[in-house]
């Protein structure tokens, strides 16, 4: 079952955890981003997604590791894995955060279907439900946040999200290639553990996500799932944790802070608001880190 893969924003926090779990798992990587990853086994390609002709060269560039290997003749690629983006509001203007990942995911998409590239996985967001980033606290239609949801984000980083999962979309209507769509939750690297207690401290702190949470390793077991899944056409799937990364139950949190938010289906004592039944039922993803392993509680 080893792939090679070409992976866009492997230096990045999630993307850097993602792909060491994908390298454990036996598949070969390139990583494309515009700063050098430090993983001695996956080699960075400094590329520029908002150029359609690098990615197009990328995508046929050789994988190896160095430049003095006996053979530096491409192969065929069996997937690729997009995760490079801007991560969030704030950091660039607004124009310019929608323009790099609205352009950049078109671009490896394309260059990944006109190459023959069936596989194609996107980093999509929780942010595409509308809470997250909402001028003010909103409510959502309805607990738990499913694939089902009709998306209303108001944020330009939302919305290059929802406008990724559209582009998915289109390309795997006119293609036939499996593409999909992860919507991934706050992502948690092993030492953020610590900053639960705090969080706990204050509870409404994290109302804005709807307290979910995805481990950065039990998101790589979830994007090595969608590698090795086939045969779905395009698809979304929410990439989050089992529970909530509250210590108070679920109902709780909802009477405290959602109060009268319909429920669409009834919830486990510390099920997650952001649902993961669907990377669970259709994947096969079993929660490896939670953080009752980790966090330790005051």
């Amino acid at each position: 079952m080893s792939k090679r893969i070409i992976f866009t924003g492997g230096s990045g926090k999630a993307g850097r955890h993602v792909v060491q779990y994908l390298v454990d798992q036996g598949h070969q990587l390139l990583n494309l981003d515009i700063r050098p990853l430090d993983n001695p086994k996956v080699r960075t390609l400094i590329t520029d997604i908002t150029d359609s002709g690098q990615l197009f060269n990328a995508l046929t560039s050789y994988m190896g590791l160095h430049e003095f290997d006996p053979s530096l003749r491409p192969q065929p690629v069996d997937a690729v894995v997009h995760f490079a983006a801007i991560p969030r509001i704030m950091l660039t203007p607004d124009n310019e955060l929608f323009r790099i990942n609205a352009l950049g995911t078109y671009n490896v998409i394309e260059a990944a279907v006109k190459l023959g590239i069936r596989k194609i996985i996107i980093a999509s967001s929780e942010t595409t439900y509308g809470l997250v980033f909402a001028n003010e606290p909103r409510n959502p239609h309805y607990f738990p946040l499913d694939e089902d949801y009709d998306v209303d984000p108001m944020d330009s980083y939302a919305l290059s999200k929802v406008v990724n999962e559209k582009t998915a979309r289109a390309f795997a209507l006119r293609s036939g290639f499996d593409i999909y769509a992860l919507r991934i939750g706050n992502v948690i690297e092993p030492h953020e553990y610590e900053l639960f207690p705090k969080w706990f401290a204050d509870p409404g702190f994290r109302k804005r996500i709807a307290w979910s949470y995805i481990d950065a390793r039990d998101l790589g077991q979830i994007t090595d799932l969608a590698v090795k899944t086939d045969g779905l056409g395009y698809q979304v799937f929410n990439a989050a944790n089992d529970d909530t990364s509250s210590d108070l139950p679920t109902q709780e949190l909802l009477e405290r802070f959602y109060p009268g938010v319909p429920l669409k289906h009834e919830l486990g004592e510390f099920e997650t608001l952001l649902s993961n039944r669907k990377a669970k039922e259709v994947l096969g993803f079993q929660q490896k880190h939670s953080w009752r392993k980790y966090a330790v509680q005051d």
